[in-house]
Parts: C-alpha cells; sequence; structure tokens
C-alpha cells in the first residue's frame, strides 16, 4: 500500500511540475506577445506624430541643435574660439613604408596604412581607425579647457629636407598669439614618426605644469582568423626601463616613469613613446568577446608627463605605426622587441632559445633557400640532429628492455598480483642490467621546450605571414582543406591538412614505440597511441600552419631515426652480451640511495597493505 501511494505520489508530482512549467511558458509567451503589440502601437503613434512635424520645424531643431553645439564648442574654446569650430581638411603625406593620413582637427596623424603588408581582404593594413583619440588637454581661459583634438589647427604645409624626410606642422593660437604647435619629422624607411609639441606660454595652457595624454586606440581584424588574433592581442608598455604587458587582465596602473606603451595584435602594433617618459598614467584594455566582430579590443589609455615650470617647452614624442618585427622595434625604443612574443611569464625560460638558437638559424637558412616551407623543414633536421644523441640514448634503453622481457616475464609469473614486490624485483633487474625505462622519456621531455620555443617564434614571426607552402597559402595561420557548415568546441570549423599529418605521425611513432617496449602490462598504456593523437587534433586544428609543418616533418624524423638506430645502430646480440658483462660486477649490485628509499617506500606500502587485508578478513 504504501509503495503503490509513493508511487502516486512522484506520479503526481512530476505531473504538477509540468504543468507549472506548461504555464509559465504560457504566461511568458502571452507576456512577450503583450510587450510586442504594446511596443508596436508605440512605434506607431510615434510614427505619426513625426508625420504631424513639419519638415520646417524638423529643419529648424537640426539648426538649434547644431547652434547649440557650436555655442559649447566657442564657450569650451576659451581664448582660442577661432579654432572651436570649423571644417576638416585631410592631407597625405608618402615613404615608401607608410601613407599617413593627417587632419586638421586636433592637427594629428587620423591613419595610417602600411604599404608591405595587406589585410586579410587583400587591401593595405590600415593601423588608426575613426574613433581613436591621441590628445591632450590645455586651458583655454581661465575658467575654461579643452582637448587638442577638439580644436582645428592651421595646416602649415609639408617641408622636404636634403635627407630625405619631410616635415608637417600645426600651428593652434589664440589672439595673443600664444598656443602650441605640433610638428611631425616622417623619415624615408622608418615606421618611427617623430612628433614634438612646442608651447608658448605653457604655465598657462597646462595646470600643473603637467601634460594630460589620452591614448584610445581600437584593434581591428589583419589575420585570417579574428578569434586567433585576438588571443595574441594585448597592450604592452615599458614601465621603469622593463617590458610588460596585460592581456587578459584589464587594468593596469603604472607605480614607476612609462617610456612607451603600444597596442598589439599578432603581428602589427601602434605605440606612443616618450624621449622623456610618462610621470605617470592608467591602461585600460577590453578584448571583444565576439568571435565574428573585426574588433578584437580597445585600448583607453591615461598617461601624464610632469614637464619644468618654463614658458616656453618642447616635449618631444615618437609614434610607431608598423610591423611586430624583432629587429625593427629592438631599434626602435628600448625594450621594445619584447613585443615579440618569443617566450614571456612562466614560459620565458624560451626566449634565449629564440633569440640565440632558433632565430639565428631560421635567419641563416632563409638566406639561401627563398621559400620557408623548405626553411622549416631545415630547420626541423638541425633539431633533430643535434638532439639525436639524446634519441639514440632512448633507442637503447628500449633495446635493453626488450632483451630482458624473458626475464621480466618470469618475473611476472613468479610474482602475480603483488605489483609492489614486482615493481621492487623489477628495478632490482633493470639496475644490475644499467637499463633504465624512463630513458625512453628524455626525448619527448627535450621536445617540449623546444615545441613551446617555436610554439612562440612561428606565431609572433611575421616573415611567415603570407608566405605560401604547398597546399597552404599563409603559413602564419591554419591552412583548412574543409569548411565544416557547424563549429565543433576545441576544434573549430574548420580542419587543417598539416595537423592531420602531424596527428598521423604522432599516431605511428606511438604505435611504434609500445612495439618496441613489450614490458607495459597497465592497460591503460594499450590506449594511448589513440587518445594522445586524438588530443593533438584538438590542441593543434588552430595552430599556424607552420607550426603544424614543423612537427609533421620532426614527426617523419623521429620515425625514421628510431628506424635506423634500432635496425642498423643496435646489435640486440650485443646489447645483451653489455649486460651479462655488467652483472658480472660487484657494482651492478649495489643500491643506489634513491632506490634504497625507493624500496623502503615500497615495502611499507606493501605492509600497509597487508594490515588492510588482515583486517577486511576479520569483518
Amino acid at each position: 500500500m504504501n509503495s503503490k501511494l509513493d508511487k502516486n505520489t512522484i506520479v503526481g508530482m512530476i505531473l504538477l511540475g509540468i504543468l507549472f512549467f506548461v504555464f509559465f511558458w504560457y504566461t511568458n509567451k502571452q507576456q512577450q506577445a503583450a510587450m510586442e503589440f504594446q511596443k508596436h502601437k508605440e512605434d506607431s503613434i510615434a510614427k505619426l506624430n513625426a508625420a504631424k512635424i513639419k519638415p520646417t520645424d524638423v529643419a529648424a531643431a537640426k539648426v538649434d541643435s547644431l547652434k547649440r553645439d557650436s555655442a559649447n564648442k566657442v564657450s569650451a574654446a576659451g581664448n582660442f574660439n577661432t579654432a572651436a569650430v570649423g571644417t576638416e581638411k585631410l592631407d597625405t603625406v608618402e615613404t615608401d613604408l607608410l601613407k599617413i593620413l593627417f587632419t586638421n582637427k586636433g592637427g594629428k596623424i587620423k591613419s595610417v596604412w602600411l604599404k608591405k603588408y595587406h589585410s586579410f581582404d587583400s587591401s593595405l593594413v590600415k593601423l588608426g581607425n575613426e574613433g581613436d583619440v591621441l590628445a591632450y588637454s590645455i586651458n583655454t581661459s581661465n575658467t575654461s579647457s579643452a582637448k587638442s583634438d577638439e580644436l582645428f589647427f592651421m595646416y602649415n604645409g609639408v617641408t622636404k629636407n636634403a635627407d630625405g624626410s619631410q616635415v608637417v606642422k600645426y600651428i593652434l593660437k589664440d589672439a595673443s598669439g600664444q598656443g602650441t604647435e605640433h610638428i611631425y619629422t616622417i623619415k624615408p624607411d622608418s615606421y618611427l614618426i617623430d612628433w614634438v609639441i612646442n608651447m608658448n606660454d605653457a604655465d598657462r595652457l597646462l595646470t600643473n605644469n603637467t601634460l594630460n595624454v589620452q591614448y584610445k586606440v581600437t584593434l581591428l581584424q589583419h589575420e585570417k582568423s579574428a578569434s586567433y588574433e585576438k588571443l595574441m592581442s594585448n597592450v604592452a608598455f615599458s614601465e621603469g626601463d622593463k617590458f610588460d604587458y596585460i592581456s587578459s587582465k584589464k587594468e593596469h596602473t603604472f607605480a614607476k616613469p612609462a617610456q612607451w606603451v603600444a597596442a598589439v595584435q599578432q603581428f602589427f602594433n601602434e605605440a606612443l613613446i616618450s624621449k622623456n617618459n610618462f610621470t605617470s598614467g592608467e591602461i585600460k584594455w577590453q578584448r571583444n568577446t565576439i568571435d565574428t566582430a573585426i574588433e578584437l579590443g580597445t585600448t583607453d589609455i591615461t598617461l601624464q608627463s610632469k614637464l619644468p615650470a618654463q614658458k616656453q617647452i618642447s616635449i618631444p614624442f615618437q609614434l610607431y605605426y608598423g610591423p611586430n618585427e624583432y629587429h625593427i622595434l629592438k631599434d626602435a625604443a628600448p625594450e621594445m622587441d619584447g613585443i615579440v612574443n618569443l617566450g614571456r611569464d612562466m614560459y620565458s625560460f624560451v626566449r634565449p632559445v629564440n633569440k640565440y638558437v632558433i632565430m639565428p638559424v631560421f635567419t641563416f637558412f632563409s638566406k639561401f633557400v627563398t621559400n620557408f616551407g623548405w626553411v622549416i623543414l631545415l630547420l626541423t633536421v638541425f633539431i633533430r640532429l643535434i638532439t639525436s644523441p639524446l634519441t639514440y640514448g632512448s633507442c637503447l634503453s628500449s633495446a635493453k628492455m626488450k632483451v630482458l622481457k624473458p626475464e621480466l616475464d618470469e618475473l611476472k609469473a613468479k610474482y602475480g598480483d603483488d605489483k609492489q614486490g614486482y615493481a621492487m624485483a623489477q628495478m632490482k633487474l633493470t639496475n644490475e642490467a644499467g637499463a633504465n625505462p624512463l630513458k625512453g622519456c628524455i626525448p619527448a621531455l627535450v621536445q617540449l621546450p623546444i615545441f613551446v620555443a617555436l610554439y612562440s617564434f612561428f606565431n609572433s614571426n611575421i616573415a611567415l605571414r603570407g608566405q605560401p607552402f604547398l597546399w597552404s597559402h599563409d603559413l602564419s595561420v591554419y591552412d583548412s582543406i574543409a569548411h565544416l557548415p557547424f563549429n565543433i568546441p576545441g576544434l573549430g570549423d574548420h580542419l587543417s591538412l598539416f595537423t592531420l599529418t602531424a596527428v598521423a605521425g604522432q599516431f605511428l611513432i606511438s604505435i611504434y614505440n609500445l612495439s618496441s617496449t613489450p614490458t607495459q602490462d597497465n592497460p591503460a598504456m594499450k590506449y594511448m597511441p589513440y587518445i594522445f593523437p586524438f588530443m593533438m587534433l584538438f590542441v593543434f586544428n588552430r595552430l599556424p600552419a607552420a607550426l603544424t609543418w614543423y612537427y609533421t616533418v620532426s614527426n617523419i624524423l623521429t620515425l625514421l631515426i628510431q628506424f635506423v638506430m634500432q635496425k642498423y645502430f643496435i646489435d640486440h646480440a650485443k646489447v645483451l652480451a653489455s649486460i651479462q658483462e655488467k652483472r658480472k660486477n660487484p657494482k651492478a649490485k649495489q643500491k643506489s640511495k634513491w632506490q634504497e628509499r625507493y624500496e623502503q617506500m615500497m615495502e611499507n606500502q606493501k605492509k600497509m597493505q597487508e594490515m588492510k587485508n588482515k583486517t577486511s578478513n576479520k569483518k
């Protein structure tokens, strides 16, 4: 009776829950319909009211709005009221590297196109966009202030110098002739632009002799994968003459003088450099979380420079619009080469590997080979050659374990389910024979820091950008042979062929190593040749083709080296003879301190297990 009642209660509660769900769903639907009807009604009324307004009234309203806006601007402009309202005029200056668009509104650079680089849509890479800000505040009167980009400067033309440089000047003056001027010097074959602010009556224009600069930049997509480019974007800076950056962090306040600050994306950056340092400042960084958006992120940076208490003052800056190329940035400003991520934070230990090994070797091969795909192949051969002694040691260790297999099988039969006893006997046997099963892991451990170094190198190497190889159109991004109509979490919406070849190579290596090391009795190890390559597929599919091509070549070479060494360099009969000879040496039976501690630990675990078994048997 009770069980039947319980069943009825449960069924009743389920039905009640369903009824509640249907009720809330229906009520919510009705509320949404009512809200839509109300919105439609309000929109209709608004349209009717708008239709009643005469066009002359609309025009008058616009005029009134413009008049109020102009009046506010004139009021804020104070003594510079003639510069409050004007018409924006654009002027262009070009070099072999840059096309620079200047505007008289703020007397500043509006946009810069990099002539040697193209965006994902084949247009020139453009840095500096509508809405970006580079301005500072000035006191326009005793009671008002304005930002420099709210005022219209007077364009003073372009002057060409004998050294090929070009000078652009903008002037802002009040009725008394006091004010500020911007002088830009554009040098040939340089991504740096000198910017000098000359102020007359600076003690009046600036509050507390402090220049307050606002630097706001919106980073736009230039690479094939916007989501991957977002991950590579950040704000970099030099604080206290040391490089630093923020990526996932959203804010940073300078505790020490700052030398420069840069809005950085995967292969390009725009930076503001102070020749006399910023005394303080704050960075706000917001990465765009929408994968399909072409905006990668925005920076809103405020910087302060404490200046001498003088009437006339010159404030030198430099602006950088260009590629994240290591040697160019190294000469641009101290510590600016840190923008090129050759290893940071917990992976900073690979930066010296990249700087002093990978980069020089890559540069050396690229002098003789024009296609970077073949340069990567030669670099991979170089790396495999210098790590081949470790591979030989691993193969020799595998050979020793192979010839010891009959004795290990006897130990398994002897100890049966006593795994701890078998482990101690196995250690004793391998110690006497001079075989170390862990040596087989050394090449994989060495490959890990090399892989991390190359991951950083290939992600940040702009020389690979746009370089085709085989079926890949661009080695700096993934090579896609198939686009999926949906997005698989972790994998993405495409398949990379170089990733598939790298995974296939890793699968063959795993199978080969498993067959050549027959001492594994852990059932889980049987599935490792399938699990690890499968995991690699998800990790590698979005990585640059340069990295997956390297891993493909590396896996092929690893397989060939292991096969050749096992087949032609290692004589298993001689290996067995050397093991037997080593066993005759009395020192072979001596235990190391580590082995003694390990055996003691295993013995203690064995005793504890025996005590547990006795306790459970009594119960």
